[in-house]
């Protein structure tokens, strides 16, 4: 694996550090007054979940890891855990199902996801970042309401509570950015 400066780590990168597995969330390049600069990263471990933050300087070598990404089908939910299979292999997988968060509820049956492994163990589940869901709750349509910023809420058939603009109404089918978590346009 290649080891990388400290002044290299981006958003986004897999590092090895204290034996565990952590990606980087956040990384800030601090050049204090005094004293050599640091990169002020914030990351978050793939197997538990566990936050840290760390300072690395340009120095400093950290290992950095290349996950095996893989598309992968959804099947079905059986007592907590997801089952996925290879679109290429058809071998099937089944993974727990807090591994999406709060990501869960925009998984749908034949969803194609993005599953990333290191060897063989699955790391992180990705779905799709614009996903089609219908609107079952919200309130009517006020005729002349066209304000600029006026949302009202709206509960999708995922369960998932969602602000919507004015002219949306019941039952209509929408696209929702899964990592805002907001409505997007019309479906």
């Amino acid at each position: 694996m290649p080891k990388i400066n400290g002044n290299e780590i981006r958003p986004g990168n897999t590092l090895e550090h204290e034996n565990g597995l952590w990606v980087a969330v956040k990384v800030d390049h601090v050049k204090p007054g005094k004293g050599g600069a640091f990169a002020q990263v914030e990351m978050k471990n793939l197997r538990d979940g566990r936050k840290l933050n760390e300072r690395f300087r340009s120095a400093d070598k950290v290992e950095r890891v290349r996950l095996e990404q893989k598309d992968q089908q959804f099947l079905y939910e059986n007592d907590g855990m997801l089952v996925f299979m290879d679109t290429e292999t058809y071998e099937q997988v089944e993974l727990p199902a807090d591994l999406l968060g709060d990501r869960r509820p925009f998984l749908q049956d034949g969803m194609t996801v993005v599953i990333e492994y290191h060897d063989v163990e699955a790391l992180n589940v990705t779905v799709p970042q614009k996903v089609k869901c219908k609107v079952v709750e919200t309130e009517p349509v006020v005729k002349g309401q066209t304000a600029a910023n006026s949302f009202k809420p709206a509960i999708l058939d995922n369960g998932v509570k969602v602000m919507v603009p004015p002219f949306v109404g019941q039952d209509e089918d929408i696209i929702v950015n899964t990592e805002s978590m907001e409505y997007s346009e019309r479906a």
